[in-house]
């Protein structure tokens, strides 16, 4: 097992409970739908690494030097900047597709928020899987549950807030969440809408991208519809 120092970034879609609906049929296509959306995410952070798909939300991280101060919430902005208009432009897609299910159409009400935090981790391999462990972890993922009150935002650790305050955008507000196994701690937030005003509109779903999504459901949700696979399990409550 090897340690080191890391940034921990967790994406997590809000409102996926109350998405994933209890019919057969809406439930495969809501499956198939969030690892679309899960996958265009991931892919606009190319300088994390994904550690885990933890059912609603996408574990990353990526190293942290000892000299790290601003560039690690500069990073991690511009990450969560990237995954924000890569999952939203995905979910309209999905949301206007031809499917009438409420697996489809349902889509329209997700969200997306991010925790943040840099900490040290303990590094285990598992038949050639990556796992991280350690306190650090731990408060990463207690992070999730806090007392802001907008859906969208990027919520950072004081211990990570304080390494790159100058590199924050927009207004910048303070919480103090009651953390199970660490008492109250201080994080700091700030609205996603506020990082970028300058980014262009999304752009309207084509009708061969609406086909595409279409198709994508029902194709790939009869697996799931018939018992051949397994639904993922949400981690935490949207």
């Amino acid at each position: 097992m090897e340690s080191g120092r890391a940034v921990l970034l967790i994406a997590d879609i809000g409102g996926y409970t109350e998405y994933m609906s209890t019919h057969r049929m809406s439930l495969a296509h809501a499956e198939v739908n969030t690892a679309r959306m899960l996958d265009k995410m991931i892919d606009a952070a190319p300088g994390f690494d994904l550690i885990e798909i933890e059912g609603d939300a996408a574990f990353l991280s990526r190293q942290a030097a000892d000299d790290d101060t601003d560039a690690a919430v500069d990073d991690i902005l511009d990450a969560a900047l990237a995954m924000h208009r890569a999952f939203h432009l995905e979910r309209r897609y999905v949301a206007a597709n031809l499917c009438p299910c409420n697996g489809c159409k349902g889509a329209a009400d997700l969200k997306l928020k991010f925790v943040a935090h840099v900490g040290d981790v303990a590094i285990q391999s598992i038949r050639d899987r990556v796992k991280l462990v350690g306190i650090d972890v731990i408060l990463v993922h207690r992070l999730l549950k806090n007392p802001v009150g907008i859906p969208e935002y990027v919520l950072l650790s004081e211990e990570l807030y304080r390494t790159g305050e100058d590199a924050m955008r927009g207004p910048v507000h303070e919480v103090e969440p009651e953390l199970e196994g660490f008492g109250p701690v201080h994080a700091y937030f700030v609205d996603v809408g506020d990082l970028d005003g300058s980014a262009e509109p999304l752009p309207a779903p084509s009708l061969g991208g609406r086909l595409g999504r279409t198709f994508a459901a029902a194709g790939r949700g009869l697996p799931y519809m018939v018992g051949l696979k397994e639904y993922r399990a949400a981690a935490s409550a949207g």
